[in-house]
């Protein structure tokens, strides 16, 4: 692979990365100039890994205006959900067993989970609660579902980042220790049927009522309060 080449996944992979740490937010704008010069690569290498991440629906590209990562809409919101479900359940009901190393490996991403929700750090939290599915994907050994499924969890992220007012962040460490315990006892279809009903809390706790906030991140510059929701918006009780 050339350095230009090298250069063009690194554009990609720092992007999902970046994304998957909720370091890079909704909305967020990738100057080619400045992406380049960070890169070391000429706007043309920029755009091609740009246009492949508007094909894995990472970033959208407004006219006269450049490159973004999207803002996920309510209906795409519903949309990622129904994947992801399809997808976990059935990596999981196709899976037999679960090695000791596989078991150490989860075991230790609970472990970190919980140190996380100890310490409020919401940002690695985050992270976290979404890199325990793609741990799941890699013990398939199968690299297409860690790929497809690092795609829809950062696409998860863009869209709880939006539409997710209160981070419920034991109830999905909880799921997630439910859903170890049945691959531990061999069960893997109650495993799939565990992942389904997580997703769907998860799901069920977001307000896709909810609109981004275009002052954002001027808003946090200034140390103003968040948008207050109109009336249109739904409460929480």
């Amino acid at each position: 692979m050339s350095s230009q080449e090298s250069a063009q996944v690194s554009i990609d992979e720092a992007v999902v990365s970046g994304i998957l740490s909720a370091r890079i937010r909704p909305g967020t704008r990738l100057s080619e100039n400045e992406v380049a010069s960070l890169f070391n690569v000429s706007r043309t290498r920029v755009r091609e890994a740009m246009m492949r991440l508007e094909q894995r629906g990472i970033v959208k590209v407004s006219p006269r205006r450049g490159w973004f990562v999207v803002e996920p809409s309510a209906e795409e919101a519903t949309d990622v959900y129904a994947a992801r479900r399809v997808i976990e359940a059935g990596l999981l009901a196709s899976m037999n067993h679960l090695s000791d190393i596989g078991r150490e490996t989860l075991h230790a991403h609970l472990t970190e989970e919980k140190a996380a929700i100890a310490a409020g750090d919401r940002q690695r939290l985050t992270c976290l609660m979404g890199d325990f599915h793609i741990r799941i994907a890699e013990l398939s050994g199968n690299p297409i579902l860690v790929e497809i499924l690092r795609d829809l969890t950062a696409r998860t992220i863009l869209i709880s980042l939006i539409y997710q007012s209160d981070f419920h962040a034991m109830q999905s460490h909880l799921g997630h220790c439910r859903i170890v315990t049945a691959m531990e006892e061999g069960d893997f279809e109650k495993a799939a049927a565990l992942a389904v009903e997580h997703l769907d809390e998860v799901e069920t706790g977001l307000d896709l009522t909810r609109r981004p906030d275009p002052l954002a991140d001027l808003r946090r510059s200034l140390s103003l309060p968040p948008q207050v929701p109109n009336a249109t918006h739904k409460t929480k009780p």
